[in-house]
């Protein structure tokens, strides 16, 4: 197990294993479900503090295969505990992504499963949802652009950077989610293929919605926050 203390308290860091068992926050009277994604996922809500659990499954042609198994390789590549470094580092930098609580692995043989906990980020949606509600001003597609940036430079590759991971705030701030599989790199041609897959989803899920919820000005907006924030 993996957690920050001053993010868990006493308390909580004595319930261990626990932590990770919806169950547990259930009896509580502490836990939904979410919807959306490939993983099993609750929304935790623990005095003033939220979080997001996540059980980590399989998804793509190997999901229905793998389940939520993954194979052993070592601890350094357990996925949550991977994940829960890489937003630890972000955050550090000031990077708008969701602060790790807590990661836990469970090996048996030769395969692990693994969960993690991270800081719910409140008053926002995925910008897919904001996308299906309404057309989106210039200045949100440029935010997104400028956020994408800020992480490229820090050198933060998404490995599924798409329209749901993407959350857009009521005060129009942006934040980006789910980092699994995500690592930290040197400058280079993953940097567009992280857009050319935002592009790829977002080209998707308006499909079929109005023509002008995702239109070419659209993603030039995107382009050019993005081109102004790398350069500064």
């Amino acid at each position: 197990m993996l957690a920050d203390p001053g993010m868990l308290g006493n308390s909580l860091l004595q319930a261990g294993e626990a932590l990770f068992d919806p169950q547990f926050w259930a009896a509580r009277g502490e836990a939904s479900r979410t919807l959306g994604g490939r993983g099993d996922a609750w929304f935790i809500r623990c005095g003033e503090r939220q979080w997001v659990l996540r059980h980590s499954r399989r998804g793509g042609l190997l999901g229905p295969l793998g389940g939520d198994r993954y194979m052993w390789i070592a601890e350094a590549r357990v996925r949550t505990f991977a994940e829960w470094h890489l937003l630890d580092a972000l955050v550090t930098r000031g990077l708008p992504v969701p602060k790790p609580v807590a990661a836990l692995y469970r090996r048996s043989g030769l395969v692990y499963r693994c969960d993690l906990i991270t800081e719910r980020i409140l008053n926002a949606g995925p910008l897919s949802a904001a996308l299906a509600a309404s057309a989106l001003p210039e200045s949100v597609w440029r935010a997104v652009g400028a956020v994408i940036a800020r992480l490229h430079r820090a050198g933060a590759d998404h490995a599924d950077l798409n329209a749901h991971n993407i959350l857009c705030g009521a005060a129009g701030d942006i934040s980006v989610v789910d980092f699994d599989r995500g690592r930290l790199r040197r400058p280079g041609r993953w940097r567009q293929r992280n857009l050319e897959r935002l592009q790829r989803s977002l080209n998707k899920v308006s499909r079929t919605m109005p023509p002008d919820r995702f239109s070419a000005s659209a993603w030039d907006w995107l382009q050019a926050g993005y081109a102004a924030a790398y350069r500064t």
